[in-house]
């Protein structure tokens, strides 16, 4: 699994915090310390398990002694799907120094291991209750066939085999969901660190003891104890869709139906025309036994007569909607009467977590559940929600969106509707829409406003928010062409050195982190703070490859990143580990240098449908599409000059259709032009905001494209507020700089007013 620059951001901050307060941490007595706490916010969708994966990792390599993680969650389905992640399934080449287990597999032989970190992924429910003594988790028993003493006491004191304590993380996904209860339990365990992870965190009260050592004795601010991911980075990287549409439908049930439907097939269409490997998927989220408010279904009569949601919607897409049966998930605790059976082809999966393998093996597309699958089932093919608003419904739309948010493929399309999240809310109430829309703009587009969200009500002026284009228009996709790289690359990976053998560059200099060892005989030991000389070790290949990951990750691609060499184990602060940082960093630049951006007029992108909120719109006479919501000012000015030229343009989507890949060392992922234009002997891409952009030591390749293929060249125009000069430095701030390429050298135009700015954009062919 490759890590995307932000991830790896927040992951090393929460490692380097982590390292410095261990150097110097906080005591309640001699040999017990305060722990370390960290929160980890960011949007579902961005790779929190990613990123804590990587974070431990680190954690471990910078440790003098192999630490022991805990990794909990609430539910077993996101345990289930965690452990499988790390210990075999994407996450695990991130984990190389961990013995990753379930904790009630752990024993007294892995606890005193010296070999490996050790990883043990449980829900609270293994340890969530109050009376440890009398309760019957396992997790308290003593263990009689393999040690003598318990679980719970093996973690507390987890020694070695050489008398030393070993480090405790624990790390709670889903922080919000952290208790009093279990989070003085796990205080009991003495841990090094508390990481918690979640969109929304919410701390225990039962914390507040270490926040307040943290803020009054380490001198902490509010923003130290958390590592944020902007949800900017998240949309730019293709993690999550670009666009949310709800509909608001005070309709009957099947109205919302039937336009869900409608959209899923023209969303099928769009995948099958770009070749992509998944069919969308819809969930149906709803009460389970009832009919309406409080009104119970009547389980004493016939399938055919049942009234309770769920069975409704299966009806209605099978008998209406003609869906395969087989195609349909109904996950819920849906009660039947054993005289009046379900059909055989119901799949109905009341059994819960005990169900979820059965029910993931089915590959449905139609999904209808409760809040059960809430959390832990994680689909980015999932493309449309229909929620069930009726009165005295408690469900949540806030919650359910981050299960619709998730993109497949980790990119944006270059049809809109492949990055567009569907919601149909249907209510009984006129102002329940009105308060689900606010509270999706306070929670959702609020602290990610980098999401465009559209919304309609059916029935009014707000009915059609998909708009179609008016001519069928193409561009040429634009692509990364490396070929040239190769040799240039595997010149430097052959000057890896081999570090298996060495006993000396692979050692690093020694820490200062204490660590506390048993000292003394068995019946008249104790603790003593001790100097380790060295840090764990970590293979080559993780070195080389994060290296790489923390600027251009594509750069491993060219690489031979199975070369035995790469196995050597090596200290983080190791001469070796040095080198094969120095080395990736040439690697990436030498990518970048030897590579080139080009059209291929083979593979055409054809505008798509777009969704707009009509209520904002601007109509223009020779746009694409009827009209534009959400420009800014200075957008909304070039648009009309553009729209005065005569020439048919677009107004491009900030991710997602004309995407152009940046060759540069920040990171940055696309450039995605404000406006294209069709003139008759070139396709025109102006951004009217590339500041930032002329001042990239790679923007010469941004302006000249390679090209495969026949077809019209494409032309970059960068628009900039004021007079600049030839050596990107603004002089005024009167008028515009149109910025071309002229004799191989990118040349400033200025411009006294917007229609001149224009005119130089879509007529200067020569440029």
């Amino acid at each position: 699994m490759n890590l995307l620059p932000f991830q790896i951001e927040a992951s090393t901050k929460i490692a380097n915090r982590f390292v410095e307060y261990m150097v110097d941490p906080l005591t309640v007595t001699r040999t017990k310390i305060v722990p370390f706490y960290q929160n980890l916010t960011s949007i579902t969708g961005s790779g929190k398990t990613l990123i804590l994966a990587d974070a431990i990792e680190q954690i471990r390599c910078l440790l003098p002694v192999e630490p022991i993680v805990l990794w909990l969650s609430k539910g077993k389905v996101v345990v289930w799907q965690t452990y499988t992640n790390l210990s075999s399934g994407k996450y695990s080449n991130l984990l190389g120094g961990f013995n990753v287990k379930p904790l009630l597999d752990a024993n007294k032989r892995d606890i005193e291991s010296l070999d490996s970190g050790l990883l043990l992924v449980a829900t609270v429910g293994k340890f969530n209750q109050k009376d440890k003594e009398q309760g019957d988790r396992k997790i308290f028993r003593v263990q009689l066939d393999s040690a003598d003493d318990s679980l719970w006491n093996l973690l507390k004191e987890r020694q070695n085999a050489k008398g030393i304590k070993r480090p405790l993380v624990i790390i709670y996904d889903e922080g919000h969901n952290l208790s009093d209860q279990q989070t003085n339990l796990l205080l009991e365990l003495n841990p090094d660190a508390l990481i918690a992870a979640s969109a929304t965190m919410k701390v225990p009260q039962s914390l507040s003891n270490t926040i307040d050592r943290l803020t009054v004795d380490k001198g902490w601010k509010d923003e130290d104890f958390y590592t944020s991911v902007k949800s900017s980075s998240v949309v730019e990287s293709g993690l999550i869709k670009q666009n949310l549409l709800l509909g608001g439908y005070l309709t009957p049930m099947e109205m919302a139906i039937d336009d869900m439907v409608s959209n899923i097939e023209k969303v099928e269409q769009q995948c099958q025309k770009l070749n992509l490997r998944f069919r969308p998927k819809a969930i149906y989220v709803t009460n389970t036994n009832v009919i309406s408010g409080t009104e119970k279904d009547d389980i004493k009569q016939p399938f055919d007569d049942r009234k309770a949601r769920p069975i409704v919607i299966w009806k209605y897409l099978v008998e209406y909607k003609g869906v395969n049966p087989s195609d349909i998930a109904v996950y819920c605790n849906l009660k039947f009467d054993k005289k009046f059976p379900l059909p055989e082809n119901f799949h109905l999966f009341s059994g819960g977590d005990s169900d979820y393998d059965d029910f993931m093996s089915g590959n449905f597309t139609h999904i209808i559940f409760n809040q059960t699958l809430q959390e832990g089932w994680d689909d980015p093919s999932v493309y449309f929600a229909y929620i069930d608003k009726d009165m005295g419904s408690q469900i949540q739309v806030t919650q359910i969106i981050g299960r619709v948010l998730r993109q497949p493929g980790a990119t944006h399309y270059a049809s809109e509707e492949l990055n567009t999240a569907h919601f149909f809310i249907r209510a009984d109430e006129k102002n329940t829409f009105e308060e689900v829309l606010r509270e999706v703009k306070e929670k959702i587009t609020a602290d990610s406003p980098e999401i465009n969200l559209t919304y309609y009500k059916k029935g009014t002026s707000q009915d059609n928010p998909i708009i179609k284009p008016k001519w069928k228009l193409h561009v040429p996709e634009i692509s990364i062409n490396s070929q040239y790289a190769q040799k240039p690359i595997k010149e430097i990976t052959d000057r890896i050195q081999d570090f298996r053998y060495d006993t000396v560059n692979t050692v690093g200099k020694g820490g200062r982190i204490q660590v506390l060892q048993s000292i003394g005989a068995d019946n008249d030991n104790q603790e003593e703070w001790v100097e380790v000389d060295h840090s764990n070790r970590v293979s080559a290949r993780w070195v080389f490859i994060r290296e790489a990951q923390k600027t251009y990750g594509k750069a491993v691609n060219l690489c031979d990143i199975e070369d035995p060499k790469l196995d050597a184990l090596v200290e983080f602060s190791s001469n070796a580990a040095e080198h094969l940082r120095e080395l990736a960093n040439k690697v990436v630049k030498t990518y970048i240098d030897h590579s080139s951006v080009m059209q291929n007029n083979y593979n055409l992108l054809e505008v798509s449908s777009i969704p707009i909120n009509q209520g904002e719109m601007i109509r223009y006479r020779n746009s694409v599409h009827e009209g534009y919501s959400g420009l800014n000012n200075l957008e909304k000015t070039f648009a009309k000059a553009i729209d005065n030229s005569g020439l048919k343009w677009l107004r491009n989507q900030s991710r997602g259709y004309f995407e152009i890949p940046l060759l540069d060392l920040a990171g940055n992922n696309n450039f995605n032009p404000d406006f294209i234009v069709w003139s008759e002997k070139s396709i025109i891409a102006i951004d009217t905001k590339g500041d930032h952009l002329i001042s990239q030591d790679s923007a010469t390749k941004l302006f000249h494209l390679d090209s495969i293929g026949p077809g019209k060249p494409v032309k970059i125009r960068l628009v900039t507020v004021g007079e600049w000069d030839d050596e990107r430095t603004k002089r005024g701030k009167q008028g515009y700089t149109v910025w071309v390429l002229k004799n191989g050298k990118i040349r400033p135009i200025w411009c006294k007013d917007v229609e001149s700015a224009v005119s130089i954009c879509v007529e200067s062919e020569f440029y």
